[in-house]
Order: structure tokens, then sequence, then C-alpha cells
């Protein structure tokens, strides 16, 4: 059985059209890649914390997470933001399970090396396959909040795109990112160019150059770890393109594609 885990940030979640979801509930039917949702939500975190006076900060790209932020974070990712994807794959007409990574000790996890920092932020250093598996040979597609846990019960906010890739890698499946941008863009002559395809040393020069920065920054840690641990693929692609996801799994060029081989295409 192939998986592809699918990661969906919490920026592009609220306006993700119902024709994604339609491709999600058709992949899923058609059995080729058996979908998995992995699920931010950055944007409605940040919202609350705000109306709650809430001081909330980032390091590089990562929320810095004490108890009070942490409750928040679990409160609104496995809580509104699971059960609104679950929502809209039943509308569609498929079937989904929601569930965090605390569930079934599924993303076991400790603290980040910048823990003195971040607080309460993790890294994945097990991931319980056996719960996404027993949810998909029940027929379901497993959704996904990246809340972790360690063997003492101490939860950990873990980043969406670090979670998705440490799924994937459990699993030997394809990773793709969904994003509210065709791809990784570079600047040429003051144009905005999409790269189809790059490397992992191009990455790492686009990233030391400060062309990829912030929220991608993680993407593309997550997306290069991945593949040196042997996941297959990672495509980075505009969920609000029609049929994107679809094309990209059928290898047409959509979105770009992050691979470990030298130059880009």
């Amino acid at each position: 059985m192939k998986y592809i885990v699918i990661k969906c940030g919490g920026s592009v979640l609220d306006n993700l059209p119902r024709s994604f979801y339609e491709d999600i509930v058709k992949m899923h039917q058609e059995g080729e890649f058996i979908p998995i949702i992995v699920h931010g939500g950055g944007p409605l975190i940040t919202s609350l914390l705000k109306n709650l006076n809430v001081e909330t900060t980032f390091v590089n790209g990562l929320r810095v997470t004490n108890h009070e932020v942490l409750d928040i974070v679990e409160m609104v990712l496995s809580g509104s933001v699971n059960k609104q994807v679950v929502r809209n794959i039943v509308e569609v007409g498929g079937e989904a399970l929601g569930i965090s990574g605390v569930d079934g000790s599924l993303l076991k996890a400790e603290p980040t090396s910048d823990s003195k920092n971040l607080g309460f932020v993790g890294d994945v250093i097990e991931v319980n396959h056996n719960v996404i598996n027993t949810i998909i040979e029940q027929g379901y597609i497993p959704v996904i909040s990246p809340i972790g846990i360690d063997d003492s019960g101490q939860r950990y906010n873990i980043n969406g795109d670090i979670a998705a890739s440490a799924i994937a890698k459990s699993l030997k499946a394809n990773l793709c990112f969904i994003s509210d941008i065709p791809g990784i863009l570079i600047e040429k002559n003051g144009i905005k160019t999409k790269l189809d395809k790059a490397s992992k040393s191009i990455i790492e020069t686009l990233i030391e150059n400060k062309t990829i920065y912030g929220g991608m920054l993680p993407k593309v840690k997550a997306a290069i770890d991945g593949l040196v641990h042997n996941i297959p693929e990672v495509g980075i692609i505009n969920g609000f393109e029609k049929n994107s996801l679809i094309d990209y799994m059928d290898g047409k060029k959509v979105g770009t594609k992050i691979v470990l081989e030298e130059g880009i295409a």
C-alpha cells in the first residue's frame, strides 16, 4: 500500500476550495495512494491568543510555547481545525477520522534542541504508525493535528511541517505541502519565477542567501530531512489551483518538486 502525507498549512485551510477535498476523496477511493492529512492552524491560534491578550512570538518560523500558549494551541488544533477538516471531507462524500498526535502516543516527542528559547516546542522521535494503519484499514482518511507527547505525559507543540515529514518517514510515504503559492519562487531580473524542481544543495543555497525564509523554512528543512531518510518524493503545490493535487500525483509539472540529486529543472 502506498501513502501520501498531505500537509495543509493553517494559512490556507480556511480558503481551500471544495475541489481540493474532492481530489482527496477521489484519491482515497481510487486507492493507488492513500491520503493522510496533517494540518496546521497558525492564524487561528494567533487570533485567539490576541483575543485572550496572550503574547506570542516566533523564532525561525516556530511559535514560542509556554504552558498557557500550549493549552490554546491544543484547543485550536485538535478541536476547531481538526474537526473542520473532517467536516470538509464528509461534505464531499468522503470518510475521515480526526486525531491528534497525543492519541495512542501517535507522535512521541521530546523538547527541541532550542527549548530554552522555544519552550514546549517538540521534535518527533517516534511515530506509532500502527494507529494510522488501523484508521486506514477501517476505511477512513486520517486527519492528524500536530501535538506530541512524551512518556511522562508532557505535551509538545510540533510544527506541522515537521510532524508531516516524521509521519512520511515512518510510512516511507510521499510528502506534499499544500500552500497558497505555486511552489518555491525565486526572483530573476525583478520577476518571480517558480522552480519546477530543486535539489538539496540548491535549497541550502536559497536558505543561505535568504531567498527562503520565515514560514517556508520549516517546509524545506522538513523536506530535505525526509528525503535523506528515504521519503520517495516531496512537493510543494498550490491547493487553490483546480486539480493541482491530482495533476501533481500524475507527474505533471505542478508546484516544486524537491529532490536529493544535484541540479534544477
